[in-house]
This record gives structure tokens, sequence and C-alpha cells, in this order.
């Protein structure tokens, strides 16, 4: 049961951030990405601690490692992955492709090598972008043992016959996987969910713009009375979300709403996949606030595929989860290459994404039913200072809202049912609400009370 709280439980999360300068909280969102953007990245080993490190720095989190070899499901947690140097020389000791020049060089989790090699015994082993020529490609071969490197397509046109030295000191290990947990209790053990992945070397928009976000969204609401407790996972994609659900099967049960948080730094409209439920509250909720919103966006229904919203809804668990997104994984030419760099995300799309997620929070925070004490006709809201003195005119959204609040405040409609029907904001649903509660109009009754 959630606890029936006052209808001015706690200032609007929006327009908390509403009262900062956008610029600034757009550049410090975006200086944040910077400092993350250096490290290597993969699904286990040092870089991934580091950024969790770096998170850390900003908010409450806690490790989890779960050790290799451990099953999670049909899983099994993999060896962990550590890299120092990587290349491929020129006989005269030329760096051609340089590991410490872009991490991307090397496909993540390859094997150590080193060997000098003559140029059709290396080709197998290289991976390129022919359409987009100065790029260099993002490749990994987590679970089959194998080396590589990525490089521009340039680079390899310019490779003559010949024997290199190729070297990738890596290792591969018994360790760890590790990942971050931020948990902010609320008055209710039932939780939100947000989910990132933090797996990826320097890709800016696929991987640093979600962590960004739910970051600075995690500092926000700890400093914040909530309703709901709120969970935070900066997690190795795919393997990280079921290392998460098989230890935490039975306690999944409490997570009410979620969101995994993706590719929200650049300067698409805004897309959300609906969990599989396809009519959750959290499903219905971001659809109303980007129609808040304005600009371009776009709803999608749920696929299998895509990012870790597929483990959480999976049918044994069937979690209301979606992914909140700008542009859609697999869809700008930029993904998972070295185009998607600290130009491609930009700070006033972070500090957008940041206030969405803010507005997305204020509906599942501020969402619930109220019961109209005085129901039989329409409340003299004059004498109460709820109306406007001079009649004539048009009432304006501020009135109209509390007319359709008073209206459908029966105990069976909520204020977010009452904004999807309306077509008024939520936050002037909201507000009237708090107006009319105020005035002894309204009694928020909880979910129970109203089933």
């Amino acid at each position: 049961m959630l606890p029936t709280l006052s209808s001015r439980d706690s200032v609007s999360l929006l327009k908390e951030m509403d009262g900062n300068d956008a610029v600034e909280l757009g550049v410090t969102l975006h200086n944040f990405a910077a400092s993350l953007y250096p490290i290597c990245r993969s699904i286990t080993g040092d870089g991934i601690r580091k950024t969790l490190g770096m998170i850390g720095e900003r908010i409450p989190l806690e490790l989890r490692e779960v050790p290799t070899g451990t099953p999670v499901f049909d899983w099994t947690v993999p060896k962990e992955w550590n890299i120092r140097d990587a290349y491929i020389k020129t006989a005269d000791g030329r760096r051609i492709v340089d590991f410490h020049q872009c991490n991307l060089h090397v496909m993540n989790y390859s094997t150590p090598v080193h060997a000098t090699l003559p140029l059709k015994e290396i080709r197998p082993h290289l991976f390129t972008l022919p359409d987009h020529p100065d790029w260099i490609p993002y490749r990994t071969s987590y679970y089959k043992e194998d080396w590589g490197f990525c490089l521009s397509h340039r680079q390899l046109l310019q490779l003559e016959d010949g024997e290199y030295e190729v070297c990738i000191d890596s290792s591969l290990d018994e360790g760890h996987l590790t990942y971050g947990e931020c948990y902010l209790p609320g008055q209710s053990k039932e939780e939100v969910l947000i989910s990132c992945h933090a797996c990826h070397p320097s890709l800016a928009n696929d991987n640093l713009s979600g962590l960004s976000v739910a970051t600075f969204l995690a500092q926000s609401l700890s400093r914040r009375d909530l309703r709901y407790s709120y969970r935070f996972l900066f997690l190795p994609g795919t393997i990280g979300a079921i290392s998460w659900l098989a230890q935490n099967r039975e306690s999944a049960s409490r997570i009410r709403h979620g969101l995994v948080l993706t590719c929200i730094g650049d300067a698409g409209g805004f897309h959300y996949k609906k969990s599989r439920r396809g009519d959750a509250e959290i499903d219905r909720a971001v659809a109303c606030i980007l129609r808040d919103f304005g600009g371009p966006s776009a709803i999608l229904e749920f696929s299998p595929y895509g990012y870790d919203e597929r483990q959480y809804c999976s049918p044994g668990f069937n979690l209301p989860v979606g992914c909140l997104m700008r542009s859609v994984w697999g869809t700008f030419p930029e993904y998972h290459t070295s185009a998607d760099n600290l130009e491609f995300i930009q700070s006033d799309s972070l500090a957008e994404s940041l206030r969405v997620c803010a507005a997305i929070v204020d509906v599942l925070e501020g969402n619930r039913r109220y019961v109209n004490q005085s129901p039989y006709c329409e409340p003299q809201l004059g004498k109460r200072g709820l109306y406007k003195s001079t009649g004539g005119t048009a009432i304006g959204e501020e009135i109209n809202a509390r007319l359709w609040v008073l209206n459908f405040s029966d105990g069976e409609h909520s204020l977010l049912d009452i904004a999807e029907r309306s077509g008024i904001s939520f936050a002037a649903i909201r507000e009237a609400a708090s107006l009319l509660h105020d005035a002894g109009l309204l009694i928020a009754v909880s979910d129970d009370d109203a089933a």
C-alpha cells in the first residue's frame, strides 16, 4: 500500500530544475561525460570499476561484484578482461594503429597476442567501415575468444603488403563482474528503477549520455523526500542486468515503474519504447510528458531486442520497464563508431533529457486519486478565490484544470487519467489538485482505498 501524502508533499523536481540555469546545467552534464570519455570500459575489468568510482563521487553508490563462473539463469559470468596496450607496427617501428590514441582501435575483449605476421594473415582480424572511411567501428567478442583491431577504412587502404608487428597486451583471468547500485529510500518500499549500461569504451551518446543524466537525476532525488524508493543501476549491458536479476529474483517484484536510459544526448527527438505490458503507468507517464513538452517525439511498441529493458521485461519477470532515448540505437550513422564522440552529444540536449526525466518522476511521485467533497453540481470556486472575479471571457487552462479535476475526482480516476483525457499538462492538473485539496474540496485516497 502506498502512503496517502498531502497534496503539497514536495516541490516539483522539474520546477526545481527550471530554477537553475539551463545552460550551466547542460555544461555540467557534458563535462561529466567528458571526464568519463577516455576510459576503456568493458563488461568487466578496471575500466568499469574506475567509471563507477567516478559516479560514486557524486551519489551514494554501492559496488557489487559477481565472481567469474557464477551461473546467472542461462548465462555464466565471464572471465575478467583488462587491457594495458595494443598496436600495429610497421617494420621500421612506427605505430600505425595505437590503442592509446583511441581505445576503439581494439576489438573489446580481445585475447592477448604478440606476433609478427604478414598482412594477409592480419586482414581477417581487421574491421573497418567502408561507407564512412574516416570512422573507426566499435566491435566486441565477449563470449567467443578472438582478437582484432578496428581502424578507419582509409588507414586499411594505406597498408602495404609486408609484415607487421601486432600486439594486444590484455588479460582474461578469473575475476569479477562489477556493477553499481544507488538506492534512495522513500516512504514506500515499492521502487522506481532507473537503469543504464556502463560498459562501452569511448562512445558518448550510446553510454555516457545515460550515465551522466542518471547520475545527476539520482543526485537531485537524493536531496528530496520521496514517495517511492528509487534504485539506480549502472551495469554492463545484458550480462549485468541478467546478473542483477538473478541475485534479486524476489525483490525485483517491488519494481512498480522503470526506465532504461540511453542515447539521450544527441540532437534527435525523443523516442520511448514501451514496456512489454504496453499500458503500464510508466508507459502512460512518459507519453503524457512527451506530449506536454512538445517537439518531435515518438512512442515505440515493445520488441524483444534493444537494451536491458528486454531483460527486465522477459516473461519470467515482466516488469514495467521502458526505454527512453533520443535517436534510436542503430538508426543514426554514428552509432557504435568513433563519430559518437563528445561533439555528437550536446549540452542543451543533455539538459533537456534530464528535465524530461524529472518531469516523468513528477508524474510518478504526484499521480494519485482524490475524492471530490462537493460532488453534487459544481462547487462555487469564486468564494474560495479559485475562479476569476470577472465573467464573460474564456476561463483559461488553470480554471479548466480545476474543473476537470473536480469532475473526475471520484476515487476511480487518477491525475494521470485526467491529464490524458483532458489534454491538459500533468503539471497543471497536479497544481489544480493541490489548490483544491488545500481549499478542502478534495481528499486524497490510497490506491487500496480506491480499489
